[in-house]
């Protein structure tokens, strides 16, 4: 059966949609978008992101919420960017599921299971898989490598 939708489109449009709120987010934190509080922010800067962490990560010691928080937006930067890109898309892309997974869990074990669900996380580790299991699209840097 042949599918109606080209591969390489599809593709193409999942690696954009995974990418471009890891890199908002980031942005976010880091005050780029606006004051705390301005329209288009949920934190506005580090320190209401670090709040938020807190108490996503209510289960782990107080001391590991800065570590995790840092390494969290490190991760969601570089896997934004290198999805954006398309390069190395599937590990990145395997990198994105196992993040957005982590942040399901922890959103579920927080707030409860209708959190992530609300948000979406569960759907963005779905995509995420299904992104890396799929071939070097012809719009990446992947594609360009492996001609």
């Amino acid at each position: 059966m042949k599918s109606i939708f080209n591969l390489h489109l599809s593709g193409f449009i999942l690696r954009i949609a995974i990418a471009v709120p890891y890199i908002w987010f980031v942005a976010d934190r880091a005050g780029l978008l606006g004051p705390h509080g301005g329209p288009h922010t949920s934190w506005g800067d580090w320190p209401h992101f670090q709040q938020y962490a807190a108490t996503v990560l209510s289960f782990v010691p107080a001391a590991w919420v800065y570590p995790l928080a840092l390494l969290a937006s490190i991760t969601e930067g570089i896997l934004g960017i290198l999805l954006l890109l398309g390069a190395f898309t599937r590990l990145a892309a395997a990198g994105s599921a196992l993040l957005s997974l982590s942040f399901a869990l922890s959103m579920a074990v927080s707030f409860g299971i209708e959190s992530p669900l609300a948000y979406s996380v569960f759907t963005v580790a779905a995509a995420s898989m299904v992104l890396a299991g799929l071939p070097a699209g012809k719009w990446s840097i992947d594609q360009l490598i492996n001609k």
